[in-house]
């Protein structure tokens, strides 16, 4: 019969998984202290490499997503806030606020013609317009985040991908799978009919009637019945408005 550890034997047990705690503390504590000093002395690199290549930064689109993209990794965002270091070493809170308004400006000139929803290239070309800049100098990245900024207005800015292309978004309509298939569809002629939104999805001409008039309803779409063959052409401007149209609204 085996014999059960008397109380100086559980005392011992007891010490001795305290000291093994004990010691896994000061590993992790060790770990945390490397890390967070590891850390402090690539954010100081990372000063010194902007401090060094400013002009870059601010000039060239692709050398400042590169830029963006080294700060995520360690966990810093140049961009919340206007204040502190990274203002004043590049200033590009500034640069992208700057370019928040003035998408603001656009959106709303253009809401007329599109609803609320602008194609992001054919933004980026009114923005273009607009600074007096050349398309390359500008880039795609550029756009999305000033219009991750403009999220805090709550007014509806948001990025969403409907087929191979963005649309930026800028009043508070929700768009369900049904519309985004629909916005799909469109792509390829500018505009479609209800024979081919329930051919395409197979769907009934119920459930397409409903969804393209919620669209129409929401400014996203106009209709056309201009057509020898009676049927009904929903047109849609996001994806068929190019920045040539929108341009002289814009100016005006």
């Amino acid at each position: 019969m085996r014999r059960r550890p008397g109380i100086a034997g559980l005392q011992n047990a007891a010490a001795t998984r305290d000291q093994f705690r004990l010691v896994g503390e000061n590993v992790a504590k060790v770990r945390t202290d490397v890390m967070k000093e590891q850390l402090a002395t690539f954010r100081s690199q990372l000063e010194e490499f902007a401090r060094k290549h400013k002009s870059d930064i601010r000039k060239n689109p692709i050398f400042r997503q590169q830029f963006h993209e080294m700060c995520a990794k360690v966990g810093v965002d140049p961009l919340a806030s206007n204040k502190g270091v990274w203002a004043e070493l590049l200033g590009i809170g500034d640069f992208y606020y700057e370019i928040g308004v003035q998408i603001v400006d656009i959106c709303i000139a253009t809401r007329s013609h599109n609803g609320g929803l602008i194609d992001l290239l054919d933004l980026r070309k009114l923005l273009c317009q607009k600074r007096k800049a050349t398309l390359e100098s500008l880039s795609e990245d550029d756009c999305l985040r000033a219009i991750s900024k403009l999220k805090v207005l709550g007014s509806g800015f948001e990025v969403i991908s409907v087929g191979r292309r963005k649309l930026v978004r800028s009043v508070p309509t929700e768009l369900n799978k049904d519309h985004s298939g629909i916005l799909g569809l469109a792509q390829a002629e500018g505009y479609v009919t209800v024979e081919q939104v329930e051919k395409e999805f197979s769907w009934s001409a119920g459930r397409a009637i409903d969804a393209l008039e919620t669209l129409l309803k929401e400014g996203l779409a106009m209709i056309d019945d201009g057509h020898r063959d009676g049927k009904r052409r929903y047109w849609f401007p996001c994806v068929t408005v190019s920045s040539d149209t929108t341009g002289s609204e814009t100016k005006s």
